[in-house]
């Protein structure tokens, strides 16, 4: 799991604030909470009471580890058939934890009005102005009787009650279709990682890798998968793909993009490595931004599970802005790397032969 972010967003502070300016919360019922991220307070709201719903695997795992309930959250359904998990589970009061892109916060707002309305419970709206917070409620003040928003922490929160579901259904997230320059069509849905077409990073990598890779592969940060289908499309020999994706809304694009059966989806941690599994390559477009502030970290993370999880002989072939420092990396978590091409802002590196950690070095690393 990834080392929590240091209160990224004094909710607690402002959930205090709310209760002693009139909020209040059914007696009974669940409290779902819609995104936090880890290292968030969410103390005030009744623990037993709490349903954390997520769609990321770190987050998931602090919120479990901190006894809480949590639900896995996949976004919009892929097709019109499969139910919306998230919505169609009520919920007697709904905090939502404002993210950043406009399109899924909206979503969110709307999918917690649908589950709160059975018992015209409250939704609760949480952001830093940063986020969008003060936009979002200029929007909902023509749509429900919005509650005066305090402001504490640089943000701001108020509420609701959840009387009329239908208010807000067209803020509701579809997932969105788009097409790569080979024909290629894929599925994305608001708020995943460039989910408006390829990253350009990852077209640089894909076609940065040679001809003939072969054995079992691993898509480290796989996304919406991309990258796993032109990996698959031009590498015949390669006996098994491996995408490892920490948001739930991705992988289940994934799964519709990838019909390959030589894929295997994990909804994991790409900071760790996954158990068990030895790889003979390695791909990946490595994130180096958690929550609102860039971390390097993050990404030297991936490098080092990558490491971990390689056979002897194998490759790690990554794309990255040039600015970010992972040559360091590099060096201690394996024998040789180099740059093998640069384009546009980015640059593409190939690692071999991974290290192996002393005892003494993997106990170092723990601490």
């Amino acid at each position: 799991m990834s080392a929590p972010l240091p209160d990224p967003a004094p909710r607690a502070l402002r959930l205090s604030l709310a209760f002693e300016g009139g909020l209040a919360l059914p007696e009974t019922g669940v409290i779902a909470v819609l995104h936090p991220r880890a290292g968030e307070d969410i103390s005030p709201l009744p623990q037993d009471r709490v349903r954390v719903v997520t769609p990321h695997a770190p987050d998931h795992a602090a919120f479990s580890a901190q006894g809480y309930a949590c639900t896995r959250d996949q976004g919009p359904p892929v097709a019109d058939t499969v139910p919306d998990a998230a919505a169609a589970d009520p919920a007697a009061a709904v905090l939502v934890c404002l993210p950043r892109n406009r399109e899924e916060a909206r979503d969110l707002v709307a999918r917690a009005a649908a589950m709160a309305a059975h018992t015209g419970g409250p939704v609760i709206l949480d952001g830093q102005k940063t986020d969008g917070i003060e936009a979002l409620l200029r929007a909902l003040r023509d749509r429900v009787a919005l509650s005066e928003p305090l402001s504490k922490g640089h943000g701001k929160i108020a509420w609701f009650a959840a009387t009329d579901a239908a208010a807000l259904a067209d803020w509701r997230a579809a997932q969105r279709a788009v097409t790569d320059e080979s024909g290629r069509r894929f599925v994305t849905q608001p708020g995943i990682f460039s989910s408006d077409g390829a990253d350009p990073g990852s077209a640089l990598l894909l076609a940065s890798l040679p001809a003939g890779l072969k054995g079992r592969a691993v898509d480290l940060g796989a996304g919406w998968g991309w990258l796993s289908t032109g990996l698959l499309a031009q590498s015949p020999k390669i006996s098994e793909l491996h995408l490892v994706e920490s948001d739930a809304r991705a992988l289940a694009c994934a799964r519709e993009n990838v019909a390959d059966p030589r894929a295997v989806f994990h909804w994991a941690d790409a900071t760790h490595p996954l158990p068990g599994l030895s790889a003979d390559l390695i791909v990946s477009n490595p994130p180096f931004h958690q929550g609102r502030a860039g971390q390097p970290g993050l990404g030297q993370a991936f490098l080092r599970a990558a490491a971990a999880m390689l056979a002897p002989s194998g490759q790690l072939w990554l794309v990255a802005n040039r600015h970010l420092p992972y040559e360091a990396t590099l060096a201690q978590a394996f024998t040789t790397h180099r740059e093998v091409a640069a384009e546009a802002g980015f640059k593409v590196l190939l690692a071999e032969r991974p290290r192996r950690a002393t005892a003494p070095q993997r106990a170092r690393r723990a601490t």
